[in-house]
């Protein structure tokens, strides 16, 4: 266990609380880390209005390393809304406090859900609305397409995947679903303040649909034809570059600045030199090419009838595509052995499987999802120490979610699925000081966002409660209940809030029409901490400025807020996106 790792004392006494804040009816939990046994200490709450008030318990954990003690302090009966401060005392002196919000208003009082859709205009490729540029207006160029090697396709839009100007169909595609979905769930708490080309003005719909379709026009452009999906633009050669978007003056082959390869989704391994993935199927991007299609025909059928209706085709054709090809179909690398390693394909296709099935209400999709979904009863990171980077993706397998809703056997099948995958992820974390039980590996904190996702649709979906305090202590991790007190979303300026200030993006040293760069990047959700040996071996990591941080460091999991480490600070398109549900329920959604 992480926590049973002992280590010199980090600090006399530190609290970690959710920076956001509390809902009245949370399991409401702080952390306490230091060098004194909390048996020997005070903590309390107080307000100008109600005094002291004692918290209900405090229950010590294994020491997280390097404090050589550590508990967790509930204070869930607190239901009163208003401002706190949390105290710790040690022998009578206060050693440290801590603002706590509590109210329904927590989360919406900064209009949280919007914050993600920030940050994917400013990931948007072919026009940028955030910096008013276009950008790689010439991709792409087929390669290792066969006999349309060398031919020029139009795939210009969608979004830039991270920190680098990459575009893979695989996080694209969930990008997408994820905002669907998020709007599907929650449909009433949009903002509609931009256009369908992502500036400023209402143009009727709301922003997260805007941005939704952004990225089906560009998967539209992606499937060229009914027989050719194409699975990613670049590659890792882009890396030698870092600045705006329009600045991109990478030379694939063809001049700099210039096209821009473009693969297919292909089964076998492949790469264009010494590198190469392990493909062996292409049932993971198409059937993702077909869950999208479909959730997006259903969201778009009374907004714009025409795309709705090419959608539902496009869902369709590619769903027996994948059928016919069962597999994983990974990306590619070119000049570093590091791509996309999704091992798994069966979610895909029982999503897909799901989304037909709502179109059609055509059993023969209910049984094939059903079918499907019985390859993969708990997606495989859920109870596992660690993983390899994105193996087990989607991390979230919402497919569970739409079968467990069916009545009958399969909605209890399903049901007890999801339950079976949050349990394993509960026993991982107990007797944690922050009750985490994830694998941390590189994008930890999308894991983090996943298994909240999975806590909350099961919970809804029952009305049980079990796993109540493993998902708010993994929402609680994303807003500062973790070791180093700082959110993994990147914040606006919010006294009282510490979010990353230096995270892996070319926009972070910019101004920008005298605005700092960071301010582009609001909204994005970073990788998160990584098990050292991680850190350690990954090729160009470091720090380019001393570890603000180093004082909490762990000796088995790191987190860095500095530029030059891109497996714990990069923002990430998709993990940005898998927030919409999540926040979209803490801002009003129909459940919290």
């Amino acid at each position: 266990m992480l926590a049973a790792v002992t280590a010199a004392s980090a600090s006399a006494q530190t609290l970690r609380v959710n920076q956001v804040g509390y809902l009245p009816d949370d399991i409401k939990t702080a952390v306490y880390m230091g060098d004194t046994d909390p048996a020997r200490m005070t903590f309390e709450l107080t307000s100008p209005d109600k005094g002291v008030i004692a918290v209900d318990k405090v229950v010590e954990t294994e020491a997280w390393a390097p404090s050589r003690h550590s508990a967790r302090i509930y204070f869930t009966n607190l239901t009163t809304p208003g401002e706190y401060m949390l105290t710790a005392k040690a022998d009578g002196k206060v050693a440290e406090v801590s603002k706590v919000y509590i109210g329904d208003d927590a989360y919406s009082r900064y209009s949280l859900n919007e914050l993600p859709l920030i940050y994917l205009r400013q990931q948007r490729c072919g026009f940028n609305p955030a910096h008013k540029e276009k950008c790689h207006q010439d991709d792409g160029i087929l390669v290792l397409a066969g006999d349309l090697t060398g031919q020029h396709v139009d795939v210009t839009g969608g979004w830039h995947d991270a920190s680098d100007y990459l575009q893979y169909l695989t996080t694209s595609a969930n990008t997408v679903y994820q905002m669907l979905f998020a709007y599907r769930e929650n449909p009433g708490i949009w903002a509609d303040k931009y256009d369908a080309a992502g500036l400023e003005g209402s143009n009727g719909i709301p922003d997260i649909l805007d941005e939704a379709r952004w990225g089906l026009e560009w998967m539209v452009k992606m499937n060229p034809s009914d027989t050719l999906y194409l699975n990613q633009i670049a590659d890792d050669r882009d890396h030698t570059y870092a600045g705006t978007p329009k600045g991109d003056n990478v030379d694939y082959d063809w001049g700099k600045g210039g096209a821009r390869p473009v693969f297919p989704c292909i089964g076998e391994p492949s790469g264009l030199r010494q590198y190469k993935n392990n493909s062996w199927g292409l049932a993971s991007s198409v059937g993702k090419f077909a869950s999208s299609f479909g959730l997006g025909s259903e969201i778009f059928a009374d907004i714009d009838p025409a795309f709705a209706k090419e959608l539902a085709r496009r869902s369709a054709v590619a769903y027996e595509v994948g059928k016919a090809n069962p597999g994983a179909c990974q990306t590619c690398c070119t000049t570093a052995p590091y791509f996309y390693e999704e091992d798994n394909w069966a979610d895909d296709m029982e999503l897909a499987a799901m989304a037909r099935y709502r179109a059609t209400k055509d059993s023969v999709y209910l049984d094939d999802a059903i079918a499907y979904g019985r390859l993969e009863p708990v997606t495989p990171w859920m109870g596992a120490d660690s993983a390899n980077h994105y193996q087990w993706y989607p991390f979230v397998n919402l497919g569970h979610s739409e079968l467990s809703k069916v009545s009958g056997r399969p909605g209890k099948e399903f049901t007890r699925n999801m339950r079976s995958g949050l349990r394993r992820v509960a026993d991982r974390a107990e007797g944690n000081a922050f009750m985490v039980g994830i694998p941390f590996i590189w994008c930890s904190n999308n894991l983090t966002v996943a298994l909240v996702t999975q806590a909350m649709l099961y919970r809804e979906n029952t009305g049980d409660d079990t796993f109540r305090e493993l998902e708010t202590s993994a929402r609680d991790w994303l807003f500062g209940v973790n070791p180093w007190g700082q959110t993994m979303i990147i914040m606006p300026e919010i006294d009282g809030i510490s979010s990353p200030r230096e995270p892996h993006s070319a926009m972070t040293d910019m101004i920008i029409e005298d605005r700092p760069g960071r301010d582009f990047l609001t909204g994005g959700l970073v990788d998160g901490p990584v098990y050292t040996n991680i850190f350690k071996k990954l090729w160009g990591v470091r720090l380019r400025k001393p570890d603000r941080f180093a004082a909490f460091q762990n000796p088995v999991v790191v987190y860095h807020d500095d530029y030059s480490d891109y497996s714990t600070d990069e923002p990430t398109m998709d993990g940005t996106a898998s927030l919409t549900f999540m926040l979209g329920r803490l801002c009003g959604g129909k459940f919290q």
